[in-house]
């Protein structure tokens, strides 16, 4: 349902005193204007702390400054010529004892006069004692409809035609106000910037934006291939799932996927495959970080998870990748926390089963003793892949992979079968860092670096498979248990 159907079934619905939560007054004004002119054929009658009440010339400079007042005046209007009276920034006198008693008596005398209240300000949560109240409303940022329609204002038919990227426009500019949106576009005209420019001065804009949340980073959609070697079952998953988010999946009746978890052993590519699906994808990728949530203060974390999640919804659809999960119930596990941890898990596993909005979960582990039972249920994540150790074929691909972005030419003149061969039991990470030692060993020798090089890298790096045996063997006996997916 649209922000206009959900006011005017609230409005119908006998609902006369209603706050509405949001950043964007101007636009919020601007759809109620509208939409009580269909409905009741009427105007809206505004109110402000400065200026006091507007749109009518009885109420011309009255109540200003005057919160108290502005409620007193409704009771005494003669409501035949107003119906709905628009208060703003009401969220600041919300808790003052004389402002929510009125609210409670206005209420009883709303409803006999057949009168409407619309409270708008920032702030989420209304007082308790106003519950049984007041209807409560968030006003969301624009949708796809909105942000097509200012993108019409400023290009012309023609280049709105031939600009390739339209939807995928949309998508990056979704999570910005219609101000935001607005003046973006302007500076973009302004500076003549061609429409290929368009893409990756947008998402600039927004990452400054996300840098100033603490705990969430976000990854542009980059242009050049990302590869991983192996994981044929996951890449055949995702494949099938990548048209999820279009408009075409919706009319089909698709049911939006919630996200995957990827647990298995250090430098498998659990982390590069987050990168890779949100550029497959052509979504924006966001990076929680754990260590930044937990702070010392009471409520801060909880807070800090609410407004990042609150972030990824307004700029849906996207990809959240939440790097080592297991960290949250391990490393911040603690007996002195006040409930916090506890209060931090339950905000998330809800979330995770109850999200309606188009973002996608990546969550990678290491391991599977830390999570609890209802992280690993069917419900909280689609599937669960276990990343096990590169086999042979997938050794030669990684090879292939990683001489190719140093030797693009001259790759295929290294024994990739050999250096395959022996590397039995390292991940992805550590055949790309045996590249690495043989390619430093050949610059200080003022030499190409040879198979020979990389030989003898690979006999010198100790695998985590070798260094943590007893645990990965443990691993491995989980992942081929049958209990979930080969990656």
């Amino acid at each position: 349902m649209n922000f206009e159907k959900e006011i005017k079934t609230i409005l119908m619905s006998n609902n006369f005193l209603i706050y509405i939560s949001t950043e964007e007054e101007e636009r919020l004004e601007y759809v109620l204007k509208d939409t009580i002119n269909k409905l009741f054929r009427d105007k809206v009658c505004s109110w402000n702390f400065i200026d006091g009440y507007t749109n009518n010339p009885n109420y011309m400079s009255q109540c200003i400054q005057n919160p108290l007042e502005a409620l007193n005046k409704i009771i005494q209007y003669d409501n035949e010529k107003v119906k709905v009276f628009f208060l703003k920034d009401f969220h600041v006198f919300l808790k003052e004892i004389s402002i929510n008693r009125q609210l409670k008596n206005l209420y009883y005398y709303l409803k006999k006069s057949n009168t409407y209240v619309i409270l708008s300000g920032m702030e989420i949560n209304i007082p308790i004692e106003l519950k049984d109240y007041i209807t409560y409303i968030k006003m969301p940022l624009p949708n796809k409809k909105e942000i097509l329609f200012e993108l019409n204002r400023f290009f012309n038919q023609r280049e709105l035609n031939e600009l390739k990227y339209k939807e995928i426009i949309c998508m990056a500019y979704a999570g910005f106000s219609i101000n935001t949106i607005r003046k973006s576009l302007s500076t973009l005209i302004m500076k003549n910037i061609s429409i290929k420019g368009v893409m990756q001065k947008i998402l600039a804009e927004k990452e400054k934006i996300i840098q100033t949340t603490e705990g969430l980073k976000f990854y542009p959609s980059q242009n050049n291939e990302l590869d991983i070697g192996g994981l044929s079952n996951l890449k055949n998953w995702l494949k099938i799932r990548s048209l999820a988010f279009t408009q075409k999946a919706y009319l089909y009746g698709i049911k939006i996927p919630k996200g995957i978890l990827l647990v298995g052993i250090q430098g498998t590519g659990k982390s590069l495959s987050a990168k890779t699906i949100a550029n497959e994808w052509k979504l924006p990728l966001f990076r929680l970080d754990i260590s930044k949530i937990f702070t010392g203060i009471l409520g801060e974390s909880e807070h800090k998870v609410e407004k990042i999640i609150n972030i990824c919804e307004k700029n849906a659809p996207c990809i959240l990748w939440i790097d080592e999960i297991d960290k949250i119930f391990g490393e911040y596990n603690t007996n002195n926390d006040s409930g916090t941890k506890q209060r931090v898990t339950n905000i998330f596993l809800t979330w995770l089963s109850e999200k309606k909005k188009q973002v996608f979960i990546v969550a990678t582990a290491n391991t599977v003793s830390k999570l609890p039972i209802e992280i690993l249920r069917k419900g909280r994540f689609d599937e669960i892949f276990f990343v096990d150790l590169p086999n042979f074929k997938e050794r030669l691909k990684i090879f292939q992979i990683h001489l190719k972005k140093s030797r693009p030419i001259t790759w295929n003149k290294y024994n990739i079968y050999y250096l395959s061969k022996i590397s039995k039991g390292f991940s992805g990470a550590e055949i790309e860092q045996s590249v690495i030692e043989a390619m430093y060993t050949g610059f200080y020798e003022n030499r190409e670096f040879t198979t020979i090089d990389i030989n003898k890298a690979i006999k010198e790096i100790i695998p985590l498979s070798t260094i943590e045996r007893g645990k990965i063997l443990g691993l491995r006996k989980w992942g081929y248990s049958g209990k979930v997916k080969i990656a």
